[in-house]
């Protein structure tokens, strides 16, 4: 069995994506960019485009990483994997409302999972052939923010799994 999780284990990591060499462990990020801060939500999927100093100055490391330069957290560590309020989850890099807390569900792989996206277009997908395979990369539908990947094991209605970070999203609570 010992040997069976040494195999498993790396596969679950890499079918999300794989953490940063020099990343050990869980950063402590709240769950909204700034104490006291409201997040008004907002539809509008007119792009936003920033240079990269805009982004490092608007983002924490482990945020940067993940949202622009396409990183993974690692497996069990974000804020948001094993969180149960009810509310909507949006894009930290731009507020962009992205998944309804009734669309989450608990998949095993240590990643806030999904089965649908709040809208139509507020998250894009792009093809992935980094690491040797075949993934489907999710993105914010107005930041191109990096958000994780959508596999086809997920649960009904749709029979899909955005596997996120939660590093990339903020939570809103009803």
């Amino acid at each position: 069995m010992r040997y069976l999780m040494l195999i498993i284990f790396p596969l679950v990591v890499l079918a999300c994506g794989t953490p940063k060499p020099e990343q050990t462990g869980a950063v402590d990020t709240p769950i909204a960019p700034e104490k006291n801060k409201e997040i008004v939500l907002n539809d509008d999927l007119a792009k936003i485009e920033k240079t990269a100093d805009e982004w490092k100055a608007e983002l924490n490391d482990e945020e940067y990483y993940i949202l622009r330069e396409k990183g993974t957290e690692r497996a069990f560590t974000g804020d948001l994997w094993n969180h149960k309020e009810k509310g909507i989850y949006t894009c930290r890099g731009c507020q962009l409302p992205l998944f309804h807390s009734d669309t989450k569900f608990k998949s095993g792989t240590g990643w806030p999972s999904y089965y649908q996206p709040i809208k139509e277009g507020h998250v894009a997908e792009e093809k992935d052939f980094s690491y040797g395979m075949k993934r489907v990369e999710v993105l914010c539908g107005r930041c191109d923010g990096h958000l994780g990947h959508v596999f086809d094991d997920g649960p009904a209605p749709t029979g899909l799994r955005y596997c996120i970070n939660s590093a990339s999203l903020d939570f809103v609570k009803e």
